[in-house]
């Protein structure tokens, strides 16, 4: 079954018609919740770099990415945070917890959120058959790679073999960045996307606290424009960084602009100017 054909199908199941799926509930704003999985995030052994990576592609695609949640290897704590963040977000991606070993209980947690039992998948053990070339290397531990939940659909790791899987509006995928990255690269030209967030970032030599009320008053009269300011200490120097997010490239642009004099007024020297608005 291909990736869209199932898209289509759970449209169907939902209950929606596929106009308010692609039209109403899609258009504009699409939103995407990341449900990290593993001990090794929390402990701080492992630096979590997947965040940022699917942050920004998805936006490049229109899809906002609302929440971030990390939890541990506890499957009562997986099918929890899968309960709460599903309904949120159009799209639900997951990473971690998908590997060989006994503290790889990302599919059992995701079978049982969504009620389906875990299956050996034919076309999954195929796969792993082939890249690990013998029977004989297809141990029970590789094997455990095969097995997802019923009726989801592969997602293809051209990396190591083992696939990731979709069930619903979950995207189960591997939590180390390269095979992550190559399992996102197949998901993306198949999820439905707006209309890109476009960002400007203007960096300056002032403190947050010399604009700050200023740049609240331009937030109040951009309120479809999303400003954040982000102090920082660079060679010895204090600087701000002031990201202005959009969809709407004019209003972005006018508000940049709007920064841009804010920090000339105030005595700063612009350090930075990157308008991807202009792009």
């Amino acid at each position: 079954m291909t990736f869209l054909l199932s898209l289509r199908t759970y449209i169907r199941d939902s209950g929606l018609t596929q106009s308010d799926w692609f039209g109403n509930k899609m258009t504009e704003q699409h939103s995407a919740a990341l449900l990290i999985i593993g001990n090794e995030i929390l402990s701080g052994r492992t630096q979590d770099i997947n965040t940022p990576w699917i942050a920004t592609k998805l936006a490049e695609r229109g899809i906002r990415l609302i929440e971030v949640r990390v939890v541990p290897d506890i499957e009562a704590r997986i099918v929890e945070a899968i309960h709460d963040l599903q309904p949120k977000a159009n799209y639900l991606f997951t990473t971690g917890g998908i590997g060989p070993t006994h503290d790889d209980i990302t599919t059992e947690s995701v079978a049982k959120a969504v009620g389906v039992p875990v299956v050996l998948d034919d076309e999954a053990r195929n796969i792993l058959l082939s890249y690990y070339k013998s029977e004989d290397q297809l141990t029970e531990a590789r094997l455990k790679m095969a097995y997802i939940p019923q009726s989801a659909v592969l997602i293809a790791n051209p990396v190591s073999g083992a696939p990731g899987y979709r069930i619903n509006n979950i995207f189960v995928m591997a939590g180390v960045p390269m095979i992550m990255q190559a399992m996102l690269d197949h998901i993306l030209p198949d999820l439905v996307s707006g209309v890109p967030i476009l960002s400007n970032t203007v960096t300056c030599d002032l403190p947050e606290s010399m604009i700050a009320i200023q740049l609240a008053a331009i937030q109040k009269a951009y309120p479809d424009i999303e400003i954040g300011s982000y102090p920082h200490f660079r060679a010895g120097e204090l600087g701000l960084s002031v990201v202005l997010r959009s969809i709407d490239k004019e209003l972005l642009n006018e508000a940049t602009e709007k920064v841009i004099d804010l920090i000339k007024k105030s005595g700063g020297r612009m350090q930075a100017l990157s308008l991807k608005s202009q792009s």
